[in-house]
């Protein structure tokens, strides 16, 4: 299991992290919401809330689950099970890109000229909507 975290800005930025290019890395090169593995006996947002500190050094106050999905096998990559929180920025705690080569919020109206997997676009609308909801 898989927990990522979309943290969004009060002008529905999303903060994402631009991963590794790495042979054999999974979205090598991409833009995602920091997440990872679960560990052994973890709940998912237990997982989320320490991937998203590990990655960015942000402890997120409050996590809203958003949505869960597969991402199918693909080559060598088995299918992923990925549980997606989202939570609002607090304006205050700095952010520190800890993994990846780096990390930024990116606004919405221009994400299409950044290589983002399609699934996590679709979360990024589902979480702006949830805060549309919650407003």
């Amino acid at each position: 299991m898989i927990a990522a975290v979309i943290l969004l800005r009060e002008d529905g930025a999303a903060l994402l992290q631009h991963r590794d290019n790495k042979l054999g890395l999974r979205d090598a090169g991409m833009w995602v919401p920091p997440g990872g593995h679960c560990e052994q006996d973890e709940s998912i947002e237990a997982c989320a809330r320490r991937e998203f500190l590990e990655e960015t050094g942000y402890r997120c106050a409050n996590l809203n689950w958003l949505n869960s999905f597969l991402v199918k096998q693909i080559n060598k990559w088995p299918t992923l099970h990925i549980t997606v929180f989202w939570a609002r920025y607090d304006g205050v705690q700095s952010l520190r890109c800890l993994e990846g080569q780096a990390l930024q919020f990116i606004e919405r109206d221009i994400c299409s000229s950044y290589p983002i997997p399609s699934k996590h676009i679709e979360a990024w609308d589902l979480a702006l909507s949830a805060d549309k909801e919650t407003r």
